[in-house]
């Protein structure tokens, strides 16, 4: 159980929910609750994260990227501990128990009144679960060949995010696509901040992530743009928000804003990755980018449900003292 739960990657999965939190809490703040959704969102997405890390283990096991030369923690299959047939057992059991939790959230979203939108959640929750073991599994993964990023960013950004929300309000809100392009930014540096640590035994087997495509100096500078980016997209969208839901531009709802705390972290960890010259020294900070992540996701969702409570307050007291 020791070994499953190595191979399960748990540091990872609170990154992987940070774009269903905060699509969820987003969407529950305009008074939609629904607690099924957000209990197989969150399921689902922590499935596929798990099946994403089986197959990495399966995939960089099988085709000995994982080996002596490796700067990061020993995987399952390349310490023996896991056998490669087991794992891929563990692979076709996460894949089903995935699409079963995908099924039930689509039934709980939609039911039977919106066919077309339940078949298009579950033809994207199939190709969420294939693109998740095509990332190092077979002779065209594309994770070998610098696509992995582009995954990263849909899938836990925009899909994660935006796609949960929908299922709630049943529309798109233009106001989520900003904090959904930052949360798939910050979760592309966890992937680039490993692929910098993994540059020169990547390099050797073959495995061309954008790191070994452009060099760990421009890696470098990548990451600063990923992050940084994120950042500001963070900043733009409650801005926006705040204006437009108060609709007086003169005042500021700083509950708004109190998800720049999380920003301390990540401005110590871009002085850290700028003053790296040891590939092995940049393991501790994917995970203090990931929970960064997570923070952020985390605190910007309660001051939305915050902000909207207290707009209902408002509105309450406000009609209370019109017929009194």
């Amino acid at each position: 159980m020791k070994h499953w739960i190595e191979a399960a990657r748990v540091r990872t999965l609170p990154l992987s929910v940070s774009g269903i939190i905060l699509g969820c809490f987003y969407a529950m703040s305009q008074a939609r609750p629904n607690w099924k959704i957000f209990t197989f969102a969150i399921t689902t997405t922590l499935l596929l994260q798990i099946l994403s890390n089986f197959a990495n283990d399966y995939g960089d096991g099988v085709k000995g990227t994982d080996n002596a030369d490796r700067v990061g923690p020993k995987r399952a299959i390349q310490s023996g501990a896991i056998s490669p047939a087991a794992m891929k057992r563990a692979m076709i059991f996460t894949s089903v128990l995935t699409m079963l939790s995908a099924i039930t959230l689509i039934y709980f979203a939609f039911k039977d009144t919106n066919l077309v939108f339940s078949l298009f959640f579950l033809t994207l929750g199939a190709l969420a679960v294939a693109s998740a073991i095509r990332y190092t599994v077979g002779n065209t993964a594309y994770g070998y060949r610098g696509y992995g990023d582009v995954f990263v960013f849909v899938f836990f950004g925009w899909v994660s995010t935006l796609g949960v929300s929908f299922m709630y309000l049943k529309e798109i809100d233009p106001f989520l696509i900003l904090p959904a392009a930052a949360i798939g930014l910050l979760s592309v540096g966890v992937l680039n901040l490993n692929n910098m640590r993994d540059e020169e035994s990547d390099k050797k087997v073959g495995k061309n992530t954008i790191v070994v495509k452009i060099g760990g100096a421009k890696a470098k500078k990548y990451h600063y743009f990923l992050i940084v980016s994120a950042m500001i997209l963070m900043l733009v969208f409650a801005f926006l928000f705040d204006w437009y839901k108060d609709g007086d531009p003169g005042h500021i709802n700083f509950d708004m804003y109190l998800f720049v705390i999380a920003y301390i972290p990540l401005i110590k960890h871009l002085k850290t990755v700028y003053n790296n010259q040891e590939p092995c020294l940049l393991d501790p900070e994917l995970k203090k980018l990931a929970i960064s992540t997570f923070l952020i996701s985390l605190i910007l969702s309660l001051s939305l449900i915050y902000f909207f409570t207290d707009i209902i307050v408002q509105i309450v007291n406000a009609t209370i003292n019109h017929f009194s």
